[in-house]
């Protein structure tokens, strides 16, 4: 096709980009093989295994499973409450979408240190409440991870025509449950399935907000034990990039456009019927 580029340039480009990202990981796992008493081995991973070490290393694994608790909530939050939101905005209120698309940039252009100031006064309230726990900064995550999840999810909305499958619908007598069940969810799977991504790499990530509101996650658990020893550190971030990369494999493989078969079977039939 004219303009679209040939096999060779196509696969020397994904090369490069392909470097770009490994060359660091191949970096990262250098170090962590290296040994203190000079030379390679694996004994910073098999050190962090070990079960003899999980009193030093018990600020990480209670990060890491806070860290995998807020993700799965904050994918409550944005696939629970954001996304019936954004849909219902798009086929009952349309003309809130552009303010509704700017309150989404605003976690943006604000800075986090910022947001911390302004979410410092609500988490005091909230600590004599519900308590303090990791678990609360769900709530502060769901307002980071909002232009970015609106996005994913508007993009396939405007795509799929979402206004008139719904009225489709609606016509045959289906409730709003059964239009954004079965009618706007399989066509906005891909933006779904991206918001998911988004909302994992970014809790997973995230810093700033946990280490100013004194919660223990994973990125803060990493600069405690960094300070002690810096090849478990390493490791850790390796082993997080590697799961973040698989993850991200498996939305590609999984968030497609399904087959259509029906071509294949009227063109069956249509030459079953010219044979006869």
């Amino acid at each position: 096709m004219p303009g679209r580029p040939s096999r060779g340039v196509a696969y020397a480009v994904v090369g490069v980009i392909g470097l770009v990202f490994l060359i660091p990981l191949f970096a990262m796992l250098e170090f962590t093989l290296r040994q203190t008493t000079g030379g390679y081995g694996p004994g910073h991973w098999l050190a962090l295994f070990d079960p003899n070490n999980a009193r030093a290393y018990r600020p990480l694994f209670q990060g890491l499973g806070n860290s995998f608790l807020l993700a799965a909530l904050t994918l409550v939050i944005v696939l629970g409450v954001f996304f019936p939101t954004v849909v219902l905005v798009h086929l009952r209120f349309p003309r809130l979408e552009r303010a509704l698309d700017l309150l989404t940039v605003l976690p943006i252009a604000i800075p986090a240190i910022v947001l911390v100031v302004g979410f410092a006064p609500i988490y005091r309230a909230l600590g004599s409440v519900v308590g303090s726990g990791a678990w609360t900064l769900s709530l502060a995550y769901g307002v980071l991870v909002l232009p970015f999840a609106y996005r994913a999810i508007n993009s396939d909305l405007q795509g799929m025509d979402a206004r008139t499958r719904a009225e489709a619908a609606r016509s045959l007598g289906a409730g709003w449950g059964t239009v954004l069940v079965r009618i706007v969810t399989p066509g906005v799977r891909r933006g779904l399935l991206g918001a998911s991504l988004l909302t994992i790499a970014i809790v997973l990530g995230e810093f700033t907000v946990s280490s100013l509101l004194n919660r223990v996650t994973l990125q803060t658990a990493l600069l405690q034990i960094s300070k002690s020893d810096p090849f478990e550190a390493v490791a850790v971030s390796l082993l997080s990039l590697v799961g973040a990369f698989l993850v991200l494999l498996l939305v590609s493989s999984t968030g497609g456009a399904p087959r259509r078969r029906t071509r294949r079977g009227s063109r069956s039939n249509t030459s079953q019927e010219s044979s006869s």
